[in-house]
């Protein structure tokens, strides 16, 4: 068993935890928050041994092998280099960091630590990921795709309002191709690599994050264009289009349904049952790594090709944090 500890309080670690009781491949053994209130109950939900209210403590505490980062994003390389420095496994939500030089040192901390480093990017492990895969062989020539994840962020009415909420302050390295966004850039490279260029466009509130905007990824033989947005919602699949037929889905992030579409025949429901916890599959894999001892590198290649695009998209679009400051001392390629 993985003697795993949690960094966050939130929604997301609550559902990592769910998921991997579900494994049966962790022991569920400190709970870290910087609220000593919200710590103790979710330690006594999920019989942890131990909490920590400081990051020092459990970076030292020789019971935990590994650590799920779920801090807010501008959070992510510190703590993970702490851990990771400290020789424990990291399983750090998605995106690992503000910026690919960052996401780069993080990687260059694990191996130098003999641990591992995985990105919490829970759709790439999903059965229908693999469905979508497997069945981009049956549409022909892919002449074109549209990647969509539009959903009105529940935190929007209060920055409306004249609040400040972690989502769309940039303190905290946020906005949405930092959030839903990153789903539909790494869901592009996950399926076809990254691409010979990029174009991207933005609309900015006045905090100076993004609300929505466009991605443009031109492919050496076709082009796919990604919408994403945290102020309105879209009812619209994301389509991969062929000359054949095409590839639908529905939810991108969760591959909730993979129809295909093909000329002159119907529709053909795809969809495989999946684990009502998305994060389960993502969870199995990172045991697997630990296990192991090694990083799988097909994957760290991934998480590194979508942590530059990202950059290049900020930058392409204005958005910055003070986090970027930490770039600095790294130097820039």
């Amino acid at each position: 068993m993985i003697r795993i500890a949690t960094v966050g309080s939130n929604i997301i670690t609550e559902q990592f935890l769910g998921a991997i009781k579900h494994t049966n491949l962790f022991d569920i053994a400190g709970i870290y928050s910087r609220s000593a209130k919200k710590a103790e109950a979710l330690a006594t939900k999920h019989n942890a041994r131990f909490v920590f209210n400081c990051l020092d403590e459990l970076a030292s505490c020789s019971e935990i092998d590994a650590v799920y980062i779920a801090s807010p994003n501008s959070l992510h390389f510190e703590q993970s280099v702490q851990m990771l420095k400290a020789g424990k496994h990291v399983i750090c939500e998605k995106p690992l960091a503000s910026d690919f030089q960052l996401a780069k040192e993080m990687f260059r901390v694990a191996e130098e630590n003999n641990v591992v480093l995985f990105e919490a990017f829970l759709t790439e492990f999903l059965p229908n990921f693999k469905v979508v895969q497997d069945s981009l062989n049956n549409i022909g020539r892919i002449t074109q795709a549209h990647l969509n994840f539009c959903q009105y962020s529940s935190r929007y009415s209060k920055y409306i309002k004249g609040e400040n909420p972690n989502t769309f302050n940039p303190t905290f390295a946020n906005g949405s191709i930092m959030d839903i966004g990153y789903y539909c850039v790494a869901t592009a490279v996950a399926l076809f690599g990254e691409p010979r260029s990029i174009k991207a466009t933005a609309n900015l509130l006045a905090s100076g994050v993004d609300g929505n905007g466009q991605v443009i990824f031109i492919y050496p033989n076709f082009t796919l264009v990604i919408a994403h947005s945290k102020v309105s919602h879209s009812f619209v699949n994301s389509e991969i289009q062929g000359e054949n037929g095409s590839v639908q889905v529905k939810n991108l992030s969760q591959m909730e349904q993979v129809v295909l579409c093909r000329k002159g025949q119907p529709e053909n429901d795809l969809t495989e049952v999946q684990h009502n916890n998305p994060m389960y599959y993502e969870a199995i894999e990172f045991a697997k790594c630990v296990q192991s001892g090694e990083m799988d590198v097909d994957k760290v290649a991934r998480s590194l090709s979508v942590a530059r695009i990202i950059t290049e998209i900020r930058h392409q679009t204005n958005v910055v944090f003070p986090s970027d400051n930490q770039v600095s001392t790294l130097g820039r390629s």
